[in-house]
């Protein structure tokens, strides 16, 4: 699109609005920062600034929203009314990007998934970039495009809802539980959200599915491009699945799963999916198998930080959904000290009162959230309230037994005490490090 002389004001001014902003500003369009924070509480930038109000989209011809801006609120009804087209971030950067996008959703595993997807292109020697709601925003991504590169991009349910034109030519599907009540309201926006990702498939493209998981079989029936299936629980049609302990692609044995370096069976679901789409895009099964066997994780996701006294500590502060937490959980076998809480997403937390009664000896409560948790766990598993991390980690720590695990998997969004899961978790490993080892 040739947005030159366009006006165009960006909402949202974090690190995504900050360089969609920009990038626009580069190409030529007229643009203006808004956001419902005041000015001095921003990271910096330059550019002219107006409180997010409906005097911000006066004289305005395109709004860009940023991911963390709910695209349902009045003011943007009341634009595109007006014939303000209204876009997300990663589908005006979308306009500019050179290369086709191998995407990667779900409620689960896709910050893994597509850095593993990455890993194995670069293993193969395929050209590829790896970003959206992983590291580098979109808008980043473009002037480092090239047409002959892939763009493996990590997409979410708020990148997705806003997105009508961009075309996903290899496109997964993890998973579709419940998560993010609190910004889709119901389940089957949030699905319809992440569907987005196949709207604009044409019949030479693929869209990788797992065939465990309901809500994303089921987006087979809509899929326009062409189906490719992935199953850790046995043979599937076409795609790549686990049978008797070994990693099958699409016929041909690829690997042993005990060769995974990561823990838990929903790794075998990402690996495969990865593999599924790192194939599809020209990788040779030899470089996948490598590939593999060399990554070693994201930071955050069921990450080992450290064993003092004979009690190991586990990171998994991208644990923000209930199902990520459940599957984190199931990764392990040693007795648990299970951190949660944070903030809530109309979550519900009943879920892991069985788990939580068979593998740990406590949950300790902390952030905004923990009433509700407790509300919902009481009964099934010793409840301590915390409040803060460190409260946390150190009654874990003066309370575990040499062979118990302690695990931060919050189950909620760290928005009430961080500034997102990153910070949680760095600030988790900063005070596991801090602690001595026992006499």
């Amino acid at each position: 699109m040739d947005v030159r002389g366009r006006r165009i004001t960006v909402f949202g001014m974090a690190d995504s609005g900050i360089a969609i902003a920009d990038l626009l500003r580069r190409r030529g369009a007229l643009v203006t920062a808004s956001d419902v924070k005041p000015r001095e509480a921003l990271p910096a930038f330059d550019h002219p600034f107006i409180p997010q109000s409906p005097a911000a989209l006066e004289h305005c011809d395109i709004a860009v929203l940023s991911p963390g801006v709910p695209p349902d609120q009045p003011i943007f009804g009341q634009a595109a009314a007006r014939g303000v087209l209204v876009v997300g971030d990663v589908e005006a950067a979308s306009w500019f990007l050179q290369g086709p996008i191998l995407g990667i959703t779900g409620t689960n595993g896709k910050t893994t998934t597509t850095a593993l997807a990455g890993h194995l292109l670069r293993e193969a020697g395929i050209p590829c970039q790896v970003g959206g709601n992983i590291g580098r925003p979109v808008a980043a991504m473009v002037e480092t495009s090239r047409p002959d590169q892939w763009n493996v991009l990590e997409l979410s349910s708020f990148q997705l809802e806003t997105s009508r034109t961009l075309r996903v030519r290899i496109a997964a599907v993890l998973n579709i539980t419940q998560n993010h009540l609190d910004r889709h309201h119901t389940f089957e926006r949030y699905a319809a959200a992440k569907a987005r990702i196949l709207a604009c498939q044409q019949p030479e493209d693929f869209a990788v599915l797992n065939a465990e998981n309901a809500a994303s079989a089921a987006l087979a029936s809509q899929a326009r491009g062409q189906v490719r299936w992935f199953s850790a629980g046995g043979p599937c049609a076409r795609g790549f699945w686990m049978q008797d302990g070994q990693l099958i692609a699409d016929g041909t044995p690829l690997m042993a799963a005990v060769e995974i370096p990561l823990r838990g069976r929903h790794n075998v679901e990402n690996v495969l999916a990865a593999a599924c789409c790192a194939w599809l895009a020209g990788a040779p099964l030899e470089a996948i198998r490598r590939g593999v066997a060399s990554f070693q994780g994201v930071e955050h996701r069921i990450e080992f930080v450290r064993e003092i006294s004979g009690v190991q500590f586990y990171n998994d502060s991208k644990a923000t959904s209930v199902d990520a937490t459940r599957k984190a959980l199931e990764s392990f076998d040693s007795p648990l000290w299970v951190i949660l809480g944070g903030k809530d997403k109309g979550s519900d937390y009943r879920e892991l009162r069985p788990l939580l009664a068979e593998r740990a000896r406590a949950v300790l409560l902390i952030g905004a959230a923990a009433p509700i948790i407790a509300s919902h766990l009481e009964g099934a598993v010793r409840l301590i309230p915390c409040g803060d991390l460190r409260t946390a980690v150190e009654t874990a720590w003066r309370e575990a037994r040499p062979g118990d695990t302690v695990l931060l998997a919050p189950a909620c969004a760290s928005f009430d005490q961080f500034s997102g899961y990153e910070e949680r978790g760095r600030v988790f490993k900063s005070i596991v490090h801090s602690l001595e080892p026992r006499p």
